[in-house]
């Protein structure tokens, strides 16, 4: 009955195995910590107290690594309660929480696309600009000009939101918005320098809005002409008057910014929440804008704009647009005159033009339906100090500059050019990451925030657009020209169109720049502190710090530092360029990050968002780059400058210690091998071919899987070992080396070919694994055969090598990948139909095994396969909420696949396992007593005969008489050989005694001289009575508990993934570790054999621990 294959046992062994089954049935039942760990090789004694939560018979097999690579239900488990908190308010809000004696619950993210995306974009894109300068650039550029103006920018911004739309589902991205995004995608260079550059654009875009806040002061209550420290009405020339409106403007914007800071250290939380109130006056102001133009073709408001000839006067000092007027019967001259003339009298000496020309008025508003459109539609631009004049009324006599500085003219107040109209209305579309910067806000981030901006962006477009068209239409020319609105008594030129008052336009702009400023010093600290703690700027780090609610203290004082250098500037038109360059830098470069990523065609590349292109993102990139120097080329120099010395610093200095991942082309030139990361995901693969005696490749479908598996992306290294020395195989290798590229060539796969000589097979692989590539090009994954005929081969060094080659991978942090049947994969040229790729997702050890799928499917071979996950959940899991958490788990991954989670109960050790186990382990004892190979009998025989020749020597010297002449003569291997047997004789004769408890004293063993006659007669003798004494060992075993553990596992989810998995077409399962003793190698073999039975093509996959499976972008 005994053989080495045998399933079939004695009738006495039936009854030990019955008995020892209860006895398992009691262990499993009895101990309240689950089995108990005994001396096994699988088992580590020191890790009693770790891993309670795996303890039981259904994962015994991955029990030795539960520490690095934790169960899926447990990672799952973790997911579910994970959380993006964002910044600011919540906060303190979190802080608050923590302070009280238990944790509150975390809270799901509720908000969706409208309140989450939609409203936020609308209130950071609608502002400033909009409410004091649309009006003025309309009537500068005309219709025509001012929508290709609007049209240039809405499109760049369209573009930048279709491609950070797609960065922004391809994972969650935290605080830092398109930092976060860039530094993640190119690199910690372009992060650094874009992010700072960002950061730089929304602090200038705060004192944008304060600017913005302090002219519309002005319009509320006059502060700059009365309650100004630099009153304007003791200056004679413009050009005084004009400085001291820019002191004022500094003196009061220094205050504004002041007051803002304290509320956003105090009370940031309250900034937050009362950003709907904000939003809500702009979307009044609005509509109030359209209900205006609506009711001018009924009823036009009354707002006459005062002209002399054909030049438009400041209507601030007068009350009639008349030289004279009649009171009482009596002719007398108006304010006016008094501003023309030198006198009140009628003889006063006067202005020439004054005198020469009539005043009148004209209605500044005629209304949607008098015709004004046609003269509003081309542009009016002039040189600093032009006059704005109406050309279709009457003028006599000519300007004189050096006088006209003196008069109440309206002029322009700088040197207008379309280029310059483009730099100021650019800051009216930024804002479009407002949606992108709360994604952990959002309940479906990867739908929400494409919608959501996108839809910002048209809804605010088609505004700016009517508001171009129908401010043309409406408003007369000269009253468009006029900046500040010194004609019509220095309201706001929208505000005169607004209905039911332009107090709506004034009170909503005001709480618009107010809501806005605040917001900018509520984000720029935020953008500066994760920069700095991520640590790509060295000198920046202290501004990581801030309070223990994580308020961003020394950020903030930063922050402030720099919007007040704005805010002294003095001018929202010289402000409004300098953000341009720096908005217009990060737009450029997320639309570069989208283009790279989409031609690399990384793995970790799989956005939601599926309307994208590398062309639109590259169109958009190069209108970002005209944009920057249409606006202003010394700025947008000074810009690039800026970002070139940030990024050289920053490759010189920094990211020493940080979590980034260097740009793809940084890894190929740096001196350190890649792991898996966020920007270099793909598998740098090492395939290890067998060649058979021909030094032909034995398994050619390794290489169509390389081919199918990389697309001709990255690394790929093919190695192959050759036994023996390098001088007397060189001829070899070279044919080997020649022979694995035609293979590599039909099979079209692109790499390397590097062939080894070595002394012995294991070691040249060893080298291999820990040597092949150069710096950054290096290998991190190993793909290799199984080896199928282990249990055939004589040699047992083929599955010791296989296992020492796995544990050295593991050693090495490289993933490992062994395809078994590796001959019944498809070839490049087969298509398979529609079927599965089942991935068995056991443990979670870096997350290689849900990449690889995808990758597969890339290639045409798979293009048809779909995806399923199979997860395994124990008694103590919740199936139902596991499916769920993978389910969202995999959404979150981009990836599009089935989920399924089995229920593996802990169930009874049946008689089958115990017996399949028995039978590995009596297999394995009779090949160690019974099956030596020569090989290793020789390498036992002359490691003894090194060991003890000497005392041999010693015993033959006092028999050394009794030799005759005929043993003299004999060669010296005779010699050797008697030495040999004498040694055996004596270790055979020990362990004989041994066996059977019958060792003897040292003066009762007699020492004899032996022939060679008699050597091989005791040489059999011994054999059999070790065969008979090992026999009766082996009916005498009883397996090892955790052997039993072991299989059970082995089989139970064998028959699990048989169940579900056998007609798929590929099956990609988790590897077990090697065990950490060597003594339970072929122990390890046979439970693998078990776990893929029944299956055809398998990818065992094991983690290197270094790779990365992530939700973020």
């Amino acid at each position: 009955c005994l053989c080495i294959g045998c399933y079939f046992l004695l009738p006495q062994q039936i009854k030990a195995v019955s008995t020892d089954i209860e006895q398992t049935k009691l262990r499993c039942v009895s101990t309240g910590d689950g089995v108990p760990k005994e001396n096994s090789p699988f088992i580590n004694n020191t890790d009693n107290d770790k891993g309670n939560s795996y303890d039981g018979t259904n994962m015994a097999l991955f029990e030795e690594e539960m520490d690095s690579n934790p169960m899926v239900s447990s990672l799952l488990n973790k997911l579910a309660n994970y959380t993006n908190l964002t910044q600011g308010a919540q906060e303190h809000e979190e802080a608050e929480e923590d302070e009280g004696p238990k944790k509150k619950a975390v809270k799901s993210p509720q908000m969706g696309t409208f309140m989450g995306v939609y409203l936020p974009c609308l209130q950071n894109i609608l502002g400033v600009i909009l409410f004091l300068r649309l009006t003025w650039i309309v009537g500068t550029a005309g219709i025509l000009e001012s929508l290709a103006i609007v049209c240039l920018c809405c499109s760049c911004t369209m573009l930048t939101a279709i491609s950070m739309s797609a960065i922004a589902t391809n994972g969650v991205v935290p605080a830092g918005g398109s930092y976060y995004m860039i530094s993640r995608s190119l690199g910690p260079e372009f992060g650094g320098a874009v992010g700072l550059c960002f950061y730089l654009g929304t602090t200038f875009a705060g004192s944008m809005y304060i600017l913005g806040t302090i002219e519309i002061l002005a319009y509320l209550f006059f502060i700059l002409s009365f309650l100004s420290p630099f009153p304007m009405q003791t200056y004679i020339k413009k050009e005084d008057e004009a400085d001291a409106l820019l002191n004022n403007m500094r003196v009061y914007g220094t205050c504004c910014l002041a007051l803002m800071a304290v509320v956003v250290f105090v009370g940031v939380k309250y900034v937050n929440k009362l950003a709907l109130v904000f939003l809500a006056c702009v979307i009044l102001s609005i509509l109030s804008i359209y209900a205006g133009v609506i009711k001018t073709i009924f009823e036009p408001p009354d707002f006459p704009v005062c002209m002399l000839g054909n030049r438009t006067l400041q209507n601030q000092n007068f009350d009639s647009c008349l030289k004279t007027e009649i009171i009482d019967n009596l002719t007398v001259t108006t304010k006016l005159w008094k501003l023309f003339c030198d006198g009140p009298e009628f003889n006063a000496t006067c202005d020439e033009y004054f005198t020469k020309n009539n005043a009148t008025n004209v209605q500044g508003i005629p209304g949607l339906t008098s015709g004004v459109i046609s003269e509003n539609m081309w542009s009016v631009y002039g040189p600093l100090g032009m006059l704005v004049e109406d050309q279709k009324l009457p003028s006599i006599g000519g300007s004189d500059p050096a006088q006209d500085i003196y008069l109440p003219y309206v002029v322009n107040d700088i040197t207008t050019f379309f280029t310059l109209l483009v730099g100021i209305y650019f800051p009216s579309v930024t804002g479009i990451m407002a949606g992108s910067n709360r994604s952990g806000d959002l309940r479906d981030a990867q739908k929400s925030i494409p919608i959501g901006t996108i839809l910002a962006i048209a809804t605010t477009s088609f505004i700016y657009v009517t508001c171009v068209v129908l401010f043309g239409a409406c408003i007369e020319g000269v009253l468009l020209r006029d900046k500040f609105g010194d004609s019509v008594k220095g309201n706001l030129v929208i505000g005169t169109l607004s209905w039911p008052s332009p107090w709506v336009i004034v009170i909503g702009s005001f709480f618009s720049c107010c809501g806005a400023g605040l917001q900018s010093l509520t984000g720029a600290p935020r953008l500066l502190q994760a920069i700095a703690r991520d640590g790509i700027v060295p000198f920046l780090q202290v501004f990581g710090h801030g309070k223990a609610n994580g308020e961003p203290t020394w950020a903030l004082l930063l922050t402030a530092g720099i919007c007040e250098i704005g805010i002294l500037i003095a001018s929202l038109d010289a402000v409004a360029p300098i953000l341009s360059m720096f908005f217009l830098m990060c737009y450029l470069f997320v639309n570069l990050a989208c283009a790279v990523q989409t031609l690399l065609r990384t793995p970790n590349w799989r956005p939601r968002f599926k309307y994208y292109h590398w062309a639109l993102s590259f169109l958009g990139m190069s209108l970002c780059l005209a944009l920057m120097f249409i606006s202003s080329w010394y700025y947008a120099i000074v810009a690039m400058v800026i970002a070139g010395c940030i990024y050289k610093y920053i490759e010189y200095r920094g990211y020493k210690d940080i979590k980034i991942s260097p740009s793809p082309c940084k890894v190929i030139l740096s001196d350190s091998p890649s792991p898996f990361s966020l920007d270099v995901p793909r598998p740098q693969l090492l395939v290890l071919l067998d060649l058979d005696s021909d030094q032909v490749v034995k398994h050619p479908r390794l290489l169509s899987l390389t081919t199918q598996l990389k697309a001709g992306k990255g690394l790929t290294i093919v190695g192959n070992v050759i036994e023996g020395t390098f001088l007397t195989k060189d001829a070899e290798a070279k044919t080997a080396e020649q022979n694995i590229k035609s293979s590599m060539s039909a099979e079209r796969t692109k790499g390397f070919c590097h062939v080894v000589v070595s002394s012995n097979i294991r070691d040249g692989f060893s080298h291999l694994i820990q040597s092949a590539g150069l710096g950054g090009m290096k290998h991190n994954t190993v793909l290799m055969a199984w080896p199928g005929t282990w249990r055939q081969s004589n040699d047992p060094q083929s599955w010791k090598n296989f296992i020492e080659m796995v544990r050295e991978t593991t050693a090495a942090h490289q993933a490992l990948l062994v395809a078994k049947n590796v001959d019944s994969f498809p070839t490049n040229l087969d298509r398979l139909g529609e079927g599965t790729i089942d991935v068995w997702w056991v443990v979670h050890d870096g997350g290689l095994l849900m990449l690889l799928p995808f990758l597969l499917r890339q290639h045409k071979v798979w293009r048809k396969c779909k995806m399923r996950i199979f997860t395994v959940a124990q008694m103590d899991d919740n199936s139902i909420q596991m499916k769920k958490d993978l389910q969202m788990f995999l959404y979150h991954l981009r990836l599009d696949a089935e989920v399924e989670v089995v229920e593996m109960h802990d169930n009874d050790i049946s008689a089958f396992t115990y017996e399949k186990t028995l039978v590995m382990e009596q297999r394995s004892q009779m090949l160690k007593q019974m099956q030596l190979s020569r090989t290793e009998r020789e390498r036992e025989i002359q490691s003894i005969t090194d060991e003890s020749r000497s005392s041999i020597r010693r015993k033959n010297q006092g028999a050394a008489q009794n030799l005759t002449l005929s043993q003299q003569s004999s060669p010296m291997e005779d010699t050797q050989e008697d030495e040999v047997a004498q040694l055996i004789h004596d270790r055979n004769t020990a362990s004989h005694a041994a066996i059977n408890d019958k060792a003897e004293s040292g003066p009762d063993r007699v020492h004899m001289t032996w022939t060679k006659d008699k050597l091989f007669t005791e040489r059999n003798r011994n054999r059999e009575c070790n065969a008979n004494v090992a026999v009766r060992d082996l009916f005498n075993m009883k397996p090892n508990q955790s052997n039993v553990r072991r299989m059970h596992t082995a089989v139970k989810l064998n028959e699990v993934v048989v169940n579900k998995s056998q007609g798929a077409h590929l099956v990609l399962l988790n590897m077990p570790g090697p065990p950490k003793n060597r003594g339970g190698d072929e122990n390890y073999m046979e439970f693998l054999e078990v776990l893929l039975e029944g299956l055809n093509r398998v990818l065992l996959v094991r983690g290197g621990g270094r790779e990365v499976i992530t939700i973020y972008s």
